[in-house]
């Protein structure tokens, strides 16, 4: 997936709250020219649109900045939020051109119905749900399907399992379990566990 993104270069001595209060995200673009950096300005509705399309470090997007000028493809690399709000008040983006490969995370998609579920009453543990990848900007893939229909209790998916697209390359250990389906008893006993380990961190 790719998106076009309108944005203006940020006024110097302009006021990140002054901004937000008429309507501008805060932002900033680098590696478009070595260790510079440019400062720049998104309507808020285009970054609205944008978190509901695209995802940090996955989706390549061709930022316009039309009073520079500069356009070029670039990677969102940090969305940050209002701590009570949750509303976006800055992003950070990289531009890609020029820089070989790069490292991106990509979600991972579960397919169909695993054997042991459905017939031996196990449960499907996803233990990774995306996948840290290197690869040229334009074979970023969208996600990475898995087929777990064929999977019984006790089996499991590793990284070295999965056909990736041509051009991308794992940054995770071959030997990284992906997925895996448990016994339903295993599978109460790894709840309780993990319970027990979330109330401890709590009192301590």
């Amino acid at each position: 997936m790719e998106l076009i993104v309108e944005c203006q270069k940020r006024e110097a001595g302009s006021k990140p709250r002054a901004l937000r209060r008429s309507g501008l995200i805060p932002a900033n673009l680098y590696g478009h020219k070595g260790t510079e950096s440019i400062a720049l300005t998104l309507d808020a509705k285009i970054v609205e649109r944008l978190l509901k399309r695209g995802a940090v470090n996955n989706t390549l997007i061709e930022l316009n900045v039309s009073d520079i000028p500069w356009r070029g493809k670039t990677l969102l690399r940090e969305v940050q939020t209002h701590p009570a709000k949750g509303s976006p008040y800055h992003l950070s983006f990289f531009a890609v051109a020029g820089h070989g490969d790069t490292d991106v995370e990509v979600p991972l998609h579960f397919e169909g119905e695993a054997i042991g579920v459905k017939l031996e009453g196990g449960i499907l543990d996803t233990v990774i749900t995306e996948l840290q990848v290197r690869c040229a900007p334009e074979n970023i893939p969208n996600a990475i399907e898995i087929d777990v229909s064929n999977l019984h209790v006790g089996e499991s998916i590793h990284i070295e399992d999965l056909t990736l697209p041509e051009g991308v390359t794992s940054l995770i250990e071959s030997s990284q379990i992906v997925v895996k389906v448990l016994d339903r008893a295993a599978g109460a006993e790894a709840e309780v566990a993990e319970l027990e380990d979330t109330e401890s961190e709590a009192a301590s």
